[in-house]
């Protein structure tokens, strides 16, 4: 029987390796192939199993199917124009009509998808034909990253910043800016998933997709680090007295609960619950917790509109700290329960253009005047949130839960980083724990360990 291992590489990506003894006995010689999808891997795993545990036929090792030969259909060997399905299938029509087919998706996503269709890919792929392997190589794919990794200066531009962008908009100096490792991982993923739908077309477009082995920018090389900021206590402090008034609680409940911006915004009245209880000593003490039950989302025509959190385990239920209770409840006083917790002083809930330009922005300008010397973007303060949780050694599993991440791996692989905690449970597993102390020829004290 064939298996699927699963790996992650130094530079953090994951491959999965199928491997099978030839024949399918104990004393077959060892087989194994690399993959970067599970997917790929288990539809790699079922051609072996068919063959017997033999390769499977036409298999090159290591580049994939043979050119013009099409699992469970032979060789492609008819002659281009002899049927009306050798037509030319030019890639932005295919694409567009694949990111207009696509299911389970919001209208929001769909023409973001459209809109990094428009300027990063069709500019180099859009005329290409997708049934003529000639036209679209792993090389060709490795040339667009590249470009995308270093821009288009401007020539006639006598200075230009060097910073990596988005890739939202044109900056003097340049007539495309650098993008960020992070946006090159974004548009490969739709170039990828764009050429695997051609591969899976019935029949095929192409025999196998050129972008599924391109080695991509790490996004932790140092150029990444704007993406998370973390603060100190005496950090949020200074930020929070720097912001005006009236979003003041705000900005503190974000660092206290660790909720997204479209989760704080959309929270109401009736998704909060207090209830009075004993505390230690007998004395009455207030509890209470919030219902993550739904956010803010951008439609295609830039309003928005409630709906759920971002995804099933974003419905969540978030206890409350009692500093966090002490903001909240002047909040609620005098509000109906469809109303909106934190609310501009029109009554209106706050929308992120308003809040981030009105209020945050000249908020961390003072704050950065007084000493502050990180430039924080909303979110993190939901980094911080969990910066603070590790810190007093919070299980991950809670920090997962209390955050809505889908999988205990998005936490790890997003904040594991910070985990300290484990590094003298690791020392003394080497060295074995200390016995006393012992003193060194210069007569320093040091702790005697078992060897």
């Amino acid at each position: 029987m064939a298996t699927i291992n699963q790996r992650k590489l130094a530079d953090g990506r994951i491959r999965y390796w199928v491997k099978w003894r030839l024949g399918g006995t104990r004393t077959g010689a060892p087989q194994s192939e690399p993959f970067d999808t599970r997917a790929d891997a288990h539809t790699f795993r079922l051609h072996v199993e068919a063959a017997g545990h033999q390769w499977p036929e036409n298999w090159i090792p290591r580049q994939g199917w043979a050119q013009g030969w099409v699992p469970g259909h032979g060789w492609a060997t008819a002659e281009q124009g002899e049927d009306p399905d050798d037509d030319p299938v030019l890639f932005a029509d295919f694409a567009h009509e694949f990111i207009d087919s696509l299911t389970a998706i919001t209208e929001r996503t769909r023409a973001d998808y459209h809109r990094d269709l428009k300027n990063h890919l069709l500019p180099t792929f859009g005329q290409v034909n997708l049934r003529d392997t000639a036209q679209l190589k792993p090389k060709d794919v490795r040339a667009w990253v590249n470009h995308l990794r270093t821009g288009t200066p401007d020539p006639n531009a006598a200075h230009r910043n060097d910073t990596p962008s988005r890739g939202r908009k044109r900056e003097p100096g340049w007539l495309r800016k650098p993008l960020s490792p992070k946006s090159i991982h974004n548009l490969h993923a739709l170039l990828f998933t764009i050429c695997e739908a051609a591969v899976r077309e019935d029949p095929p477009l192409r025999p196998s997709n050129p972008a599924s082995r391109t080695r991509l920018p790490r996004v932790d090389d140092g150029e990444g680090d704007w993406e998370m900021c973390f603060l100190t206590r005496e950090e949020l402090t200074l930020l929070r007295d720097c912001m005006a008034e009236d979003v003041r609680d705000m900005v503190e409940v974000f660092v206290r609960t660790g909720m997204r911006y479209s989760e704080l915004s959309a929270l109401q009245v009736r998704d909060i619950t207090l209830t009075r209880a004993i505390g230690p000593g007998g004395l009455p003490q207030t509890r209470g917790h919030l219902d993550v039950r739904r956010a803010w989302k951008r439609q295609s025509d830039n309003t928005f509109k409630l709906g759920a959190p971002k995804t099933r385990s974003s419905r969540r239920r978030v206890p409350l700290s009692p500093g966090a209770i002490d903001l909240l409840r002047p909040r609620l006083a005098g509000k109906g329960p469809e109303d909106f917790v934190f609310t501009t002083d029109r009554g209106s809930w706050w929308r992120h253009s308003s809040f981030y330009g009105r209020r945050w922005v000249p908020g961390v300008k003072e704050a950065q005047k007084r000493g502050l010397g990180k430039k924080p973007r909303i979110h993190d303060l939901r980094h911080t949130h969990v910066a603070w949780l590790i810190d007093k050694n919070v299980h991950v599993f809670k920090i997962q839960r209390r955050l809505g991440h889908t999988s205990i791996t998005t936490t790890m692989d997003r904040y594991g980083h910070l985990v300290t905690d484990i590094d003298d449970t690791m020392i003394e597993a080497i060295d074995g724990p200390p016995t006393g102390p012992w003193t060194d020829p210069d007569g320093e004290q040091h702790l005697r360990l078992i060897s």
